[in-house]
């Protein structure tokens, strides 16, 4: 459901973000803590995940700006010259799958206690974020755009 033109906020207020991060929290925490999606982030090339990070973008900024016609990307305040919105879903999206794998311990339960340490370690959790993300990004673009 979706609030009428009128009643639509037109600028970018931190309760946005408020619930961004409720939608990115809530979809984040599944994927996160699943074996399978670390295993798979260790099968995954360097490139792979940066376009895993590159795709998070692009559903973000679509369903911001592309599935909801009535927000307009060059009307929002910018940081950068990048709608604070989109910035803020970025950080919520990546930021959500972030904390909870720090705060569930998923690094030492997936990479660390099979023995993978230094770069291998950072660069498998980075995938691993990356591919929650695409799914937290949904959860929190929709809440921005419904509530």
């Amino acid at each position: 459901m979706k609030r009428p033109g009128s009643l639509r906020r037109p600028k970018f207020r931190i309760a946005d973000s408020a619930q961004q991060a409720v939608g990115g929290f809530l979809l984040a925490g599944p994927f996160v803590v699943t074996g399978e999606v670390w295993d798979l982030a260790a099968g995954m090339s360097a490139v792979q995940g940066a376009l895993t990070a590159g795709l998070v973008a692009l559903i973000g900024y679509a369903a911001l700006y592309r599935a909801d016609t009535d927000r307009d990307p060059d009307a929002e305040t910018e940081i950068a010259g990048v709608p604070a919105r989109f910035v803020s879903l970025m950080i919520v999206a990546f930021g959500s799958v972030a904390v909870l794998a720090l705060l569930f311990d998923a690094p030492d339960t997936f990479l660390i206690q099979r023995g993978v340490t230094g770069f291998e370690l950072w660069a498998t959790t980075f995938k691993a974020v990356s591919v929650s993300a695409v799914f937290s990004v949904v959860g929190a673009a929709t809440a921005d755009s419904v509530f």
